[in-house]
């Protein structure tokens, strides 16, 4: 359930958080002497808008009719929102998530664009792979997009992984060309919601490196100039740091590479995480040399697999009856052991992970995206200072 705003206490007190209600909350930035308050919503919890969700195919005719899976999310009209049917996400056969937030195809809001903000998933995985994350961005004012990347995911793994690097970068640049037109059609459901001059990308694993080929070019694909900002959440950076080596010339960033990202840079990083150790985010965080801004957010006791949704599906199967010895034969086998890494006893919450990512995403892109300078305050040193799990350098 959501809050209203006309039932919840509110405490004007500088640099508060002050609004108090179950799931939004508003901190006041006073600013300079004589400057008027700045008022945001709170970036860690559901902002204020209901979401929606379509999903479609596109085909990219440019690339052999290339096609290419899409879930978007996006603020809805409230308006008919209740009555909306509650969005679905399939994940093997008939096995899926009920959503706890969104409504299907119901109608966005009439009258405002919203930033572009595209997904990349990990190698071998699922658009649907960071659900709560894409709805709370969502929900926080932008229109979401998670590309499958077709040969390249868990339905279809055909390709190696250079083929499947060469592909990430146009799959990118086609999502945002197909959602600019989705925009630009008067007839279409998403008619007006995009604006098109505010376009960021995030992904995670081998999409968080999809993420810094889109500023800094990858895999032969030239950077795409639309985009204004990036969130590589365990980023291959130094091939040699991975423990699942693979050779190509594509396995890496050189430093060279990175020279060439000129838009604001939030690196994301478990420091338990031993299949992208986060001392990648450091060599980025050193060769990234003329971005306008770059900051290195180290969550400390996440390891990989906090920055999806694995216990969110593992629960999912024990729901339904389905214990662990059966997750192999619903097509769950690669899931038992992150889930066990993740989500047993004794390991760091990944609700805490989640909340920490939905946090400094929803202010990096509502900072740097948006220009709302009130997000400043939660992209600080100072601010991190007060979350024993988070460690923040900017630069």
């Amino acid at each position: 359930m959501r809050s209203s705003k006309s039932t919840s206490s509110k405490f004007l007190r500088c640099g508060r958080i002050v609004w108090v209600g179950a799931m939004i909350g508003v901190l006041v930035s006073c600013g300079d002497s004589g400057s008027p308050p700045v008022a945001v919503d709170s970036p860690g919890a559901l902002g204020p808008s209901v979401v929606g969700h379509v999903e479609f195919t596109a085909v990219d005719s440019s690339r052999g009719d290339r096609p290419l899976p899409i879930d978007v999310w996006y603020p809805a009209d409230p308006a008919g929102f209740d009555t909306g049917e509650v969005t679905f996400y399939p994940l093997a056969g008939p096995i899926g998530l009920d959503s706890n937030q969104a409504r299907e195809s119901v109608s966005p809001t009439r009258g405002r664009a919203h930033p572009l903000l595209v997904f990349s998933h990990g190698f071998g995985g699922i658009k649907l792979q960071s659900i709560g994350l894409m709805e709370a961005l969502a929900s926080h004012g932008f229109l979401v997009a998670s590309v499958e990347h077709t040969g390249n995911a868990q339905s279809s793994s055909t390709d190696d992984f250079d083929t499947a690097a060469e592909n990430r970068v146009p799959d990118v640049s086609f999502v945002i060309d197909t959602l600019f037109a989705r925009s630009r059609d008067a007839g279409d459901l998403l008619y007006g919601s995009v604006v098109e001059g505010d376009v960021g990308v995030l992904g995670h694993s081998f999409g968080a490196m999809t993420s810094l080929g889109m500023a800094a070019g990858w895999a032969g694909a030239e950077p795409d100039l639309r985009v204004g900002a990036i969130l590589p959440i365990s980023a291959v950076i130094d091939g040699d740091l991975q423990s699942d080596e693979r050779e190509g010339p594509n396995a890496g960033f050189s430093a060279a590479q990175l020279a060439r990202i000129r838009v604001p840079v939030l690196l994301v990083g478990g420091t338990e995480d031993v299949n992208v150790p986060v001392g990648n985010n450091g060599i980025a965080f050193r060769q990234i040399t003329n971005a306008p801004r770059v900051y290195r957010l180290d969550i400390r006791g996440a390891n990989h697999n906090h920055f999806a949704s694995v216990c969110t599906f593992g629960q999912l199967l024990f729901d339904l009856g389905i214990e662990k010895d059966g997750w192999p034969d619903v097509g769950a086998a690669d899931l038992i052991e992150p889930f066990d890494a993740t989500c047993g006893p004794g390991v760091f919450p990944i609700g805490e992970a989640s909340r920490l990512v939905r946090l400094y995403a929803v202010s990096f892109f509502r900072r740097h995206l948006r220009g709302e300078v009130g997000y400043e305050q939660f992209l600080t040193t100072d601010f991190a200072s007060r979350e024993p799990a988070a460690s923040l350098v900017v630069k």
